[in-house]
């Protein structure tokens, strides 16, 4: 059975794995990280002490991308000693208090990682079509200026990325911004401007990759869908429109994507209610 795999943060409970018995040491999640890892690429590795009721040791919670990568970890690490003397618990989470979360897109990084471990490093290029000043364009520096030294820098991008495997390109585009305490300060300015410029590219990027789905099929093999349903109105302008995107349409007009970037919220784990909802293997 294929699996498809989002670039956006993993929320699904299978891809999540639950680790216990855990001896405190010097690097610990590091130890995990590389004992895991060998069954797929991991989102995160989080490890915590156990909680007083609970007598001594740590627990760890695993994210991987890929639900099928977490079972087979479950499978091959249950029971075993890996790095440290006493035998490991690990389980699959089949429960998550509160309500579903929101799929949040990852950052620029987190993409690249991904796509560099389905696609292979020339398995996919990025290229900036356009990067642009837009301070000022909404008229906002005016009120600042007016109230405080307070001044926005404002930039916008539009990133495309290629699959030329797949024969796949897909557009994000993206605006960066803060405002700027001192506006007398050139250095400052400066230093926001270069922030701000690496924020835009790095949101567009991610916007990129939202509209790419991997699909991993059972031989190991990945191919790749594009995700219409992401689309926005800028990306049926030319390549020529959207280098000039702030005369075709004002900024404040555009469907940006001002998505939340990835804010990994860990489940409200404690031994004596949440265990009952795991899946417990049996040895």
């Amino acid at each position: 059975m294929a699996e498809v795999l989002e670039f956006r943060v993993p929320a699904g409970s299978a891809q999540t794995l639950l680790v216990w018995g855990l001896e405190p040491e010097p690097g610990l999640e590091h130890s995990l990280f590389s004992a895991f890892s060998r069954f797929g690429p991991l989102y995160s590795v989080r490890a915590h002490r156990n909680a007083a009721v609970a007598g001594p040791g740590c627990y760890a919670i695993i994210k991987f991308y890929s639900a099928g990568d977490a079972g087979r970890a479950q499978r091959a690490c249950n029971g075993q000693r890996l790095f440290q003397k006493s035998p490991l618990k690990v389980c699959v989470c089949t429960k998550q208090k509160g309500r579903p979360q929101q799929a949040l897109a990852l950052t620029s990084n987190k993409c690249q990682e991904l796509a560099n471990h389905y696609l292979g490093f020339n398995g996919w290029s990025s290229r900036i079509i356009t990067l642009q000043d837009v301070s000022g364009f909404d008229g906002k520096n005016e009120e600042l200026e007016k109230t405080s030294q307070k001044r926005s820098v404002k930039y916008l991008c539009a990133v495309e990325v290629a699959l030329p495997n797949h024969g796949l390109h897909s557009r994000g585009v993206a605006l960066g911004e803060a405002d700027i305490e001192n506006s007398e300060d050139p250095l400052e300015f400066v230093t926001a401007s270069g922030r701000v410029q690496k924020l835009a590219v790095g949101k567009a990027l991610s916007n990129a990759f939202q509209k790419i789905l991997l699909v991993v099929l059972e031989n190991g093999k990945v191919a790749v869908e594009y995700n219409s349903s992401q689309e926005e109105p800028a990306d049926s302008l030319t390549e020529e429109e959207l280098k000039g995107l702030v005369q075709v349409k004002p900024v404040n007009g555009l469907s940006l994507e001002r998505f939340d970037l990835e804010e990994e919220v860990l489940c409200d784990l404690s031994f004596d209610d949440e265990l009952p909802g795991w899946e417990m293997p049996s040895n």
